[in-house]
């Protein structure tokens, strides 16, 4: 199949800067979902705002981590439109899951948790296309 826009060449590396925000989005995704689980195992309050945090924090990684794909996209320098529907689907759960956490801490549970396990399994996909590339030698 050739390349072009929808499909570019899959051997292209990341831009560094790119590839930092992929990298910083993934820890505070997957912290997210950690301290939600705390929270449902000590109702310790505290973890949510925890939580809340670093969901911030992981969509600011995210939201520009997707406007760098988005970029590559319109270029035709990208990883494709598979990677970047995913990066688009985890910071729009993503900012619903913030939604959800902004709630009473009762009133988050079970949605913040399973919304915090959707987000890291799609972060860690969008992670691993983001980083996956042809190796020497591999076909394509």
């Amino acid at each position: 199949m050739p390349h072009s826009r929808l499909n570019p060449a899959p051997g292209r590396p990341l831009h560094p800067l790119h590839a930092v925000l992929l990298g910083g989005a993934m820890p505070l995704f997957l912290g997210t979902m950690l301290a939600d689980w705390a929270y449902g195992a000590s109702y310790e309050v505290q973890w949510t705002n925890f939580a809340a945090w670093l969901l911030i924090g992981a969509l600011v990684f995210n939201g520009f981590a997707l406007l760098f794909a988005l970029f590559d996209l319109v270029r035709g320098l990208g990883k494709g439109w598979v990677y970047t529907l995913v990066l688009a689907a985890c910071f729009v759960l993503g900012v619903i899951n913030a939604f959800v956490h902004a709630k009473d801490a009762w009133a988050a549970m079970p949605m913040a948790l399973i919304l915090s396990v959707v987000c890291s399994a799609l972060i860690l996909v969008a992670t691993w296309f983001g980083f996956a590339s042809i190796r020497k030698g591999d076909a394509l």
